[in-house]
């Protein structure tokens, strides 16, 4: 339900000739009243714009803390609605702002901790500004806002009392990234944002460094309140835009710089927030950042270092990967949102997975252990096998093909004959058909990729199943009797002549088109291979 905004008596108080104390009085009951407002009445739209004048020209002239406090709070609900930011969104006013936000280029320096609030209260309405007026975007351009932003980051460096100031002034640096290509550009060669917002996220996190990429385990061990958790998440969120087409590291500096990066990410994929949905949140944002990582970069996830009582495998300690699979499980368990909640990890883990070998080989003991019971259909059941072979007939053809990706590299992709007739085994070729027709491997195959030789064997129990085993639903079935055995031969030529006709009309009004395989294992139209056959029997 909307409520009234009242207007008039906050205007009143901003004429000349009324007292500060007057002013902060009726702002702050303006506040209170109007806090929790997002949506607004049309009637009053001009006297909000009158309103936004006022309180920018009190900022202006200048008052006490205090004051501008309050003014700051009132602009920032005003700022919700796109319809009143004509007055606000000009060079004038946000140069205020900036002022205000400790942004201006002359200013030196974070002042008394008095003005902190007012610093946090004037970011927060330079972000409402930003996200809802194009020309403010504009103008954040030739102001040179993200230089800004960056110098205020470096100011707040190793002090504890300014992560309120980071959280906003990282906020607002995510958004400039998001909405300007350029700024994301500047701030990657010029500002050099990567490793100064990577420094961020190491401090607000506290992290102490056992070795180049180790951090002490104790860290972990150590809360984190909710300030420091809203902080790192406005860090990974810049991160993210920071380093969005960065796949390919043309120097070692980069590479060592996504190195240190990745090894906090380890870190954060490990570290539990006060709340759970804080946690959710810290662990999606690393997800989406780890995928910007160039995949060489990615095996500092994995420890030479095995802590007792870790996830250990081969020696090496996969505590990350085993995070990174429980939450790949969690959001197949939702339900929900698959594209955009579950594709990025699914890529990120075949990545990880197609570019090194432990990684591989300990997400394909979780996912793909040797085969015991197949008394039921793959896609049947709890294991995180199961929920996957189900995603490979999902609606959604993104989500379908890369569950069908990281499954198949899992098996080795294509690297040897029997890749296919792994992920057959694990799979049913029903669920597997659609994969196969794409990559041309239905009829095996060899590709680029080379492993060593498969670490599993097949159990005893598959191998007393396997001649049971029903190759297209993966499972074993009770034989059924054949139809034709009760048919003459009369019927059963009726039957295939009616079978014909049916192809036949269903083909020329194209509900269907009939397909045929090449010799490389691709399919074709039926009718241009029947075509090239009778060619090259002529020939």
């Amino acid at each position: 339900m909307e409520k009234k905004v009242d207007v008039d008596l906050v205007l009143a108080v901003l004429l000349p000739g009324a007292s500060e104390e007057e002013r902060e009085t009726s702002l702050a009951a303006f506040n209170e009243q109007n806090c929790t407002v997002f949506r607004f009445d049309v009637a009053d739209q001009e006297k909000r714009k009158e309103l936004c004048e006022g309180l920018l020209n009190i900022l202006k002239t200048g008052t006490k803390s205090s004051c501008q406090l309050k003014c700051l709070e009132a602009l920032r609900i005003l700022s919700r609605d796109k319809k009143v930011l004509i007055p606000v969104a000009c060079k004038e006013n946000l140069q205020v702002l900036l002022r205000l936000a400790r942004l201006d280029p002359g200013q030196e320096g974070l002042g008394e901790e008095l003005h902190f609030p007012v610093i946090v209260e004037a970011l927060k309405c330079l972000c409402n500004i930003v996200f809802n007026s194009p020309v403010a975007q504009k103008l954040s351009l030739e102001l040179n806002v993200a230089a800004a932003l960056c110098k205020l980051l470096q100011l707040c460096q190793d002090d504890p009392n300014t992560h309120t100031i980071r959280s906003f002034t990282l906020r607002l640096l995510f958004l400039l990234s998001l909405l300007h290509t350029d700024i994301r550009t500047q701030l990657r060669n010029e500002l050099q944002a990567l490793p100064l917002l990577t420094h961020v996220l190491e401090d607000t996190l506290s992290i102490r460094w056992l070795g180049k990429y180790e951090a002490a385990e104790d860290n972990l061990a150590s809360p984190h309140s909710l300030k420091d958790i809203d902080c790192a998440i406005e860090a990974l969120k810049a991160l993210f835009n920071v380093t969005l087409d960065s796949w390919n590291v043309h120097s070692e500096s980069d590479a060592q710089q996504f190195r240190s990066l990745t090894a906090i990410l380890r870190h954060c994929l490990l570290t539990t927030a006060p709340t759970e949905n804080k946690t959710e949140d810290l662990h999606s944002n690393t997800v989406n950042l780890l995928s910007n990582v160039p995949v060489s970069c990615l095996d500092v996830l994995i420890s030479p270092e095995a802590q007792e009582g870790s996830m250990v495998y081969n020696g090496i300690n996969m505590e990350a990967i085993q995070a990174l699979l429980d939450f790949m499980e969690k959001r197949i368990d939702e339900g929900s949102s698959y594209r955009e909640r579950l594709t990025p990890v699914l890529t990120l883990l075949t990545d990880c997975s197609r570019a090194h070998r432990n990684i591989r080989k300990f997400i394909k003991a979780q996912v793909l252990p040797p085969l015991r019971d197949v008394s039921n259909r793959p896609e049947v059941g709890t294991t995180i096998r199961n929920k996957l072979v189900r995603l490979m007939t999902n609606v959604d053809l993104g989500v379908k093909q890369i569950a069908a990706e990281f499954l198949f590299v899992l098996c080795k992709e294509r690297a040897l004959f029997y890749s296919v007739d792994s992920l057959l085994k694990y799979t049913g070729y029903g669920n597997a058909a659609g994969l196969l027709a794409a990559r041309g491997l239905l009829a095996g195959g060899r590709g680029d990729h080379w492993y060593s030789d498969d670490e599993d064997t097949d159990t005893e129990e598959y191998r007393s199943a396997k001649p049971n085993i029903n190759l297209i639903t993966g499972h074993v079935e009770e034989p059924m009797p054949n139809p034709l055995d009760e048919m003459t031969e009369e019927q059963k030529e009726y039957e295939a002549m009616k079978l014909v006709h049916m192809f036949d009309r269903l083909s020329r009004d194209e509900v269907i088109k009939p397909m045929g395989m090449r010799s490389d294992g691709s399919v074709a139209p039926l009718e241009d291979l029947v075509y090239k056959s009778s060619n090259s029997d002529t020939d």
